[in-house]
């Protein structure tokens, strides 16, 4: 009986040092194989090496927007960033308008930039193939708190409606400040819904992905 104890007592102790030398060949191994980037080219190499499913998606690419920003983005061949001091810059309107708001009633003139104007300098990518290929155009307008509104193109296009939707930036001959952004001015609407504050993002697209792959 004893003798069998023995036996399983050294056993034992065997295969614990047989699973002690697995674990620290395992560990030798990943780290050789992994190895530390001391070298920032080597840093470089290794994350080009990396599979491109590890890299960062293209929405988590984009940079910030910083505060007064505006992205203008989306089915356009020229994106970009604009400020109120680019605006300033830009032939400006007035627009006298009235609307209700869930202050009251409202009436303001404001000073800016025509929407159509900044948008067609993005060039969108409507197709020409179609008859009025721009009638399927959608701006979204996104500002401050995620509030967004969205507009047909039509709306904003002098070739097929008489709007003048603003880029506004002043009210009442106040200027905004810059780290506000401008604000969206829509003298057609009656109620304030679509007078987006603190605006941060212009995306434009064609509504034909929707309804085409509609079921």
């Amino acid at each position: 009986m004893r003798q069998e104890a023995d036996r399983r007592r050294y056993a034992g102790r065997a295969s614990r040092r047989v699973a002690h030398v697995c674990a620290a060949a395992v560990t030798a191994l990943l780290i050789s194989s992994c190895g530390t980037a001391d070298d920032p080219k080597d840093a470089a190499a290794a994350s080009s090496s990396a599979p491109a499913s590890a890299s960062a998606s293209p929405k988590a690419s984009l940079a910030p927007i910083k505060p007064g920003e505006v992205r203008i983005a989306g089915e356009v061949d020229k994106p970009s960033t604009i400020t109120l001091a680019d605006l300033r810059k830009l032939p400006q309107v007035e627009a006298p308008v009235e609307f209700t708001s869930a202050k009251g009633d409202q009436k303001h003139t404001y000073r800016g930039v025509l929407l159509h104007e900044v948008l067609k300098a993005a060039q969108p990518r409507f197709d020409q193939s179609k008859k009025n290929g721009q009638l399927r155009g959608v701006v979204a307008a996104t500002g401050g708190g995620d509030y967004r509104a969205v507009f047909a193109w039509a709306e904003l296009d002098p070739g097929f409606a008489r709007s003048q939707i603003l880029l506004a930036v002043s009210e009442d001959g106040t200027a905004f400040e810059d780290s506000a952004g401008p604000r969206l001015v829509v003298p057609q609407d009656t109620r304030g819904g679509r007078y987006v504050s603190e605006l941060n993002q212009l995306w434009v697209g064609t509504v034909d992905p929707v309804v085409d792959g509609a079921h």
